[in-house]
């Protein structure tokens, strides 16, 4: 918002939406910096060694002028104060030193650079590496340094005194001018023109206005006995739907077909007002307050990918809290592995879509979402058998800014027995490698037909024992290649899946899966990684 200052005759800036318009996301592409101060507004500039990749709009950002290899002799790091890149970490280092984090970022190909930040509360540095470089930064704020990875050959060319680009200017002579009218311009024929204009929209706005009291009055007089809260339809700021708890009895027939129920909750199908097949889940946790509620149903509506489940609508009223999902046709993949219904080469693109989302919940939001229940049930099938991750209920929204993923504010336990981490057992931080870990435990039964739902007893193969599945499969794949000549695929693979199948996948999805199941969660792979290296199989 401008003012205008009326004894210099100039306009100022008195107000803007964003304070910090450099902290909206991507606002520079990747690989640039963004840098803002009032008088000459937003800027953009490429990272040093990079260069601007469409001259005519910064959202491509900058690319590199020389690429990098993977040979450690030929690249070096070069630092830049007061810079940050949020988001898109392949590692989290706490309380490391310089030396450290740049042999952690030297030995990782896909390493562009690393963020040493400086925590005061705690006396130590945190260190950041990242696998993308976007959401770049400049601002006397940031309380720490970045280091970018650059080949040997370009580093001379950037000394201390001179680490930032030149802003690159856009070229926009190809998009043809632009011509504002800044004056009015006054004369007989344009005024009655406008008189014309004027009372046009008069007349038609008073038509309109007519016809809104009418409706208004014609749903007042068909709901005058219904209470205040419950009448017509409120939408969210995030464009869901809001129900009412007697809309949605109406069309559940008082919840009578009921698909399904967890700790969380009963779910039913339903067929909306408009036509569509839903299913809604009736919420057990009535004590959470309705400001609770609507936050996270809030923080639910910013996400957006093809993997994770799509909501229309909730409920709330008093104690009563319902969730309106689109209804997937396959139900969830547990119900698919207790009936051997998977189709031929389903199981590889369900661990895949699977990985993808979790690993936009973990890294791509704005928000880090950790999913604390990650099993069969949760992960829902469409038509085509592709995945859709589902049931919110028990994850942790963490604002980047406060903590991030090194927050420890679990307090009770959360998640299925058989699919929950070391971390909960030995009251460490929670990070999203509690996910990783429940991922690597949902591809191996799936893979194996072991349910983990119970007592484990597996006599597969001339071998009874009690005790968890890792151990199992780590046992037949020792067994296997000391005795035998065939693969140990064949020894694990659950024959209901299907026989043929290809080998070389499922060998590398098993020994990913066993990955994300170390007792370390820093030896775990992130969800990224794991989407990387099952995506180059397809």
């Amino acid at each position: 918002m401008y003012s205008l200052v009326k004894t210099t005759g100039k306009w100022d800036v008195s107000w803007q939406h964003e304070s910090k318009p450099c902290r909206i996301h991507s606002v520079c592409g990747p690989n640039s910096l963004c840098t803002y101060d009032p008088y000459n507004g937003r800027t953009c500039s490429c990272l040093p060694g990079f260069k601007i990749k469409n001259h005519t709009d910064w959202s491509y950002g900058c690319e590199l002028e020389s690429e990098i290899n993977c040979n450690r002799t030929r690249v070096g790091f070069l630092w830049i104060l007061y810079v940050d890149f949020y988001g898109y970490d392949i590692r989290y280092i706490s309380n490391s030193t310089i030396s450290q984090c740049q042999k952690e970022c030297m030995k990782l190909c896909n390493c562009k650079g690393f963020m040493l930040r400086f925590v005061e509360w705690r006396g130590v540095n945190d260190c950041f590496t990242k696998f993308l470089l976007i959401n770049g930064h400049h601002s006397p704020e940031v309380n720490g340094i970045f280091d970018i990875k650059l080949p040997i050959d370009r580093m001379f060319l950037f000394s201390n005194n001179n680490k930032t680009q030149n802003v690159s200017m856009l070229d926009c002579s190809g998009l043809g001018p632009v011509v504002l009218d800044r004056m009015y311009e006054k004369n007989s024929e344009k005024e009655s023109l406008i008189r014309i204009w004027l009372w046009f929209a008069t007349g038609f706005g008073c038509f309109e206005a007519t016809c809104i009291l009418m409706v208004l009055y014609y749903l007042y007089s068909a709901n005058q006995g219904a209470d205040n809260t419950t009448q017509g339809y409120i939408l969210a700021a995030t464009g869901f739907k809001r129900f009412t708890y007697g809309e949605l009895r109406k069309v559940m027939h008082s919840f009578s077909e009921e698909i399904g129920r967890g700790s969380g909750g009963i779910v039913y199908k339903s067929t909306l007002s408009d036509g569509r097949v839903a299913a809604i889940k009736q919420l057990n946790e009535a004590n959470q307050g309705e400001a609770e509620f609507l936050a996270e149903i809030s923080s639910i509506g910013k996400l957006n990918h093809m993997n994770l489940i799509k909501m229309w609508g909730y409920c709330v009223e008093g104690k009563q809290k319902l969730l309106v999902y689109e209804l997937m046709k396959r139900g969830s993949l547990a119900e698919n592995l207790s009936s051997n219904q998977l189709q031929r080469d389903a199981w590889f693109e369900i661990a895949i879509g699977t990985a993808k989302g979790l690993a936009y919940l973990h890294e791509e939001c704005l928000e880090w979402i950790l999913h604390c229940d990650i099993k069969p049930k949760n992960i829902l099938l469409d038509s085509d058998y592709q995945p859709k991750v589902a049931d919110f209920g028990l994850s942790k929204f963490l604002n980047r800014g406060g903590g991030g993923l090194n927050n420890s504010s679990f307090s009770r336990v959360r998640g299925t027995r058989g699919y929950m981490a070391p971390e909960w057992v030995y009251n460490l931080p929670n990070t999203a490698k509690v996910g990783v870990y429940s991922y690597g435990m949902v591809v191996l039964e799936m893979i194996t037909g072991k349910s983990l739902t119970g007592t484990l007893s597996f006599d597969h193969g001339g071998l009874t024992s009690h005790g968890r599945l890792v151990t199992w499969v780590k046992e037949k794949m020792n067994k296997v290649a000391a005795t035998s000549d065939h693969s140990w695929v064949e020894e694990i693979f659950d024959p209901s899946l299907g026989y043929e199948y290809d080998i070389n996948k499922l060998e590398v999805l098993v020994r990913v899966a066993l990955l994300c199941l170390e007792e370390d969660k820093d030896s775990r792979p992130t969800m990224r990684q794991v989407v990387e290296i099952l995506a180059s199989l397809q």
